[in-house]
């Protein structure tokens, strides 16, 4: 991103940086809210030791032991990287996700976690009723390398002793996608709030740190290709991946041609589902790829569309409600 963005300029002002949407948590310095805390970090502490515990050990036998079943996203099939994937986009208003964020208190990260599972199992309902609530899991990828910051020049990381060097620097964790029941289905706000406890209770968890350290000890001591073999066998073992990445919100131009839109997708991946995501301007754009002659990519973006308008209007609906 930090090549790309090199070779881009602003459309309003070419002189000036692009700016991306800011990534600091809400600010609680409210003096009740310090007293309170203070109670909550013992617990707070071991609560993360064991939630660290257990995501690093499932994250592990997940990368080399226990495989997500066969259903609708998940062939399990040997050689899956090297057949032609298939590509659909999805874009969002941005305005829309931040209202169903405000609506339900939770992050935009939360909102379009909980659109792409409820839409992933309204599709694998669609195709296979026998296998739609079988045991799944999403790989979800994290960039250790932008940490707190904006994205960096060419120039910037190619510095001798750069705080963030060139290179790919990430790391991943594997969450189990929420099932389908009757109830659930009824009620499509669930797969919001679970996708934010989830994601709120990997918060206090380092396992993602422990897996970047397990990777860099990997390349090490036993090299790349060692490396790749553990990475290839997370990939295998679960039914899709799923990342997103920080856009610029002005809009860009290249070579003084303005930029419409811009989305980003991974390859070669031995899985038969990934889900990218970025946001650029006042829109976010998901981009899907799949497995070609086994997932059919139109019916699982308006899949993904549905499960959208429906978590919108239930969140219009709730905060009506509640007024």
């Amino acid at each position: 991103m930090g090549a790309l963005l090199s070779c881009l300029q602003r459309v309003d002002n070419p002189s000036l940086p692009l700016t991306f949407p800011s990534r600091q948590k809400s600010n609680f310095n409210n003096n009740n809210k310090g007293y309170i805390s203070n109670f909550k970090i013992v617990p707070r502490f071991f609560k993360g030791i064991v939630n660290t515990l257990y995501d690093f050990g499932w994250s592990t036998l997940k990368s080399t032991l226990i495989e997500d079943d066969r259903t609708a996203i998940h062939s399990g099939d040997d050689g899956v990287e090297f057949r032609s994937p298939v590509l659909v986009t999805n874009t969002f208003l941005l305005d829309s996700l931040k209202q169903i964020k405000t609506n339900l208190n939770v992050t935009i990260n939360d909102v379009i976690t909980g659109i792409v599972i409820y839409g992933t199992r309204l599709y694998m309902e669609e195709v296979n009723k026998e296998t739609c609530n079988g045991k799944c899991s999403a790989l979800v990828l994290f960039n250790t390398r932008v940490l707190g910051g904006s994205y960096k020049s060419v120039s910037d990381m190619i510095r001798p002793n750069s705080d963030m060097p060139w290179g790919n620097h990430f790391t991943f964790l594997p969450i189990s996608l929420p099932k389908l029941t009757n109830n659930k289905s009824n009620n499509p706000l669930y797969f919001v709030q679970k996708a934010h406890r989830i994601i709120d209770r990997k918060r206090n968890s380092a396992s993602v740190w422990l897996t970047s350290k397990l990777l860099d000890l990997l390349r090490k001591l036993r090299g790349p290709e060692a490396t790749a073999r553990f990475i290839h066998g997370t990939l295998k073992n679960t039914s899709m991946a799923l990342t997103n990445m920080i856009g610029p919100v002005e809009e860009m131009a290249l070579a003084n041609h303005p930029v419409k839109g811009l989305y980003f997708v991974v390859t070669g991946a031995p899985q038969s589902c990934s889900v990218t995501i970025v946001s650029y301007v006042d829109k976010l754009r998901i981009a899907i790829v799949v497995e070609k002659d086994f997932i059919d990519p139109n019916k699982l973006k308006s899949c993904i569309e549905n499960a959208y308008e429906s978590i919108f209007k239930a969140a219009i609906n709730s905060s009506k409600v509640e007024k």
